[in-house]
């Protein structure tokens, strides 16, 4: 590619770390046998293209660009530790040992590539790390997430989350965790963790937190080819049935999730003859296959089963809103949170009305965790602008919009500001 502007470049680059950074940390982890020291070389890579790419241009094949640098940066480590090795004592001895150690980089192929993000998330997944410890380990590896963007979607600080992945990178190194697949006692200890993770990768792909893209399709295509490794891994277990059955149905939208402009489109106004029937099919069929295997609803049973109906209904109007918002009852027991509550009130608004759910909303109004979460206000001024006060919920767009580090949907906000005048 011929070279272009810096800033359009710098652009790319963004978008090129986005989707090959986890598929480079996954290579290099097997590798170098080093999670924290494979984000290094990965970073070393970032860089380079960062000071080649806008002079020369986005190489036709990026992703192995900047495998080959990452891997020079690790031959050149490994040399270097040879050189600090010869200036102590046994010299043989630890010579020896480095040149044993020194990657194969020759023996990695595209084939492995599945494989070893699959391992990789089974690392940072592991038990010795805690459960806050693993889901932002992984997001930050796999997902290809920044800090903020995990901080966003825990609800916590950025640096809390930054703290959480040194902690965790230090602590797998101290532990020597494998760079390997769990056994069947792993995969059962491991299992719920990584899942989240999965899933959390998936919900910012589908409704990005931060950026100028309320989408980010590659997010969700990553998540999902995972959830469906996993799922043949281990095909009994009926909450990763669930997992891609959910993750099937909502991908199932995205072609009508935005307008050609890429503005968002409500849910209610989306054109469902643009919703893919494959992946429907594929979603419900999982479901059933999740359903059978169930002794009581899981989490993800129960997120797929409100997916379904959604999925099933031809029209908005069609759309059975009195078992989606019971299905989220029994959700809230199951796993009590306070974002499953505000989604049962937009359940409750559809279908019994605004009054009824506004109460539900103003219950959450004190909830630590929902103070900076702009879908708290954005749902109370929906409700408000339904029962006719329109200034009130002027109010509550304004702060949505103040919070949210979406451009697209900060627009979309400030449109329902506008049309509350």
């Amino acid at each position: 590619m011929t070279a272009a502007d810096p800033q359009s470049v710098h652009r790319a680059i963004d978008a090129v770390w986005r989707i090959e950074s986890p598929r480079l940390i996954a290579g290099l982890v097997r590798a170098v046998r080093d999670v924290g020291l494979a984000e290094d070389l990965a970073q070393d890579a970032l860089i380079a293209a960062l000071e080649t790419w806008p002079a020369s241009g986005i190489p036709e094949k990026p992703g192995a660009w900047l495998m080959t640098t990452a891997k020079r940066r690790a031959v050149d480590h490994w040399r270097h530790r040879q050189l600090v090795a010869r200036k102590h004592e046994a010299i043989e001895h630890e010579q020896a040992d480095d040149e044993a150690a020194m990657p194969d980089f020759e023996r990695m192929t595209e084939e492995d590539i599945g494989d070893d993000l699959l391992r990789l998330m089974f690392i940072a997944c592991h038990p010795v790390l805690s459960t806050e410890a693993r889901i932002a380990l992984t997001l930050r590896l796999l997902g290809g997430l920044t800090t903020e963007e995990i901080a966003r979607a825990f609800l916590v600080s950025e640096p809390t989350i930054a703290q959480r992945i040194v902690r965790a990178k230090r602590m797998l190194a101290e532990k020597r965790v494998p760079f390997e697949a769990p056994d069947a006692e792993g995969l059962a200890e491991r299992l719920d963790s990584v899942l989240e993770v999965i899933y959390l990768v998936f919900n910012e792909g589908y409704s990005a937190t931060a950026g100028e893209d309320w989408l980010r399709p590659a997010l969700c295509e990553d998540a999902l080819r995972l959830a469906r490794i996993l799922a043949g891994l281990a095909p009994d277990e009926s909450e990763v049935q669930a997992l891609v059955a959910l993750m099937e149905l909502q991908s199932s939208r995205f072609g009508a999730r935005t307008d050609t402009k890429g503005e968002p489109i409500l849910l209610q106004d989306q054109n469902r003859a643009l919703w893919n029937q494959l992946l429907i099919r594929r979603g419900l069929k999982a479901l059933e296959r999740a359903r059978q295997l169930a002794r009581m609803p899981g989490p993800y049973l129960l997120q797929a089963g409100i997916a379904a109906c959604h999925a099933r209904a031809t029209t908005a109007g069609d759309t059975d809103w009195t078992r989606i918002a019971m299905l989220y009852e029994v959700l809230g027991r199951v796993t009590p949170s306070p974002v499953i509550e505000l989604n049962r009130a937009v359940a409750v608004c559809m279908a019994f009305g605004p009054e009824p759910a506004l109460s539900l909303v103003d219950a959450l109004l004190e909830e630590p965790s929902l103070q900076n979460y702009h879908l708290l206000p954005s749902v109370r001024g929906d409700f408000l602008l339904r029962l006719g006060r329109d200034d009130e919920a002027r109010a509550e767009f304004e702060r949505a919009a103040a919070l949210t580090g979406n451009r697209r949907e900060r627009e979309f906000l400030h449109a329902r500001v506008k049309a509350c005048e």
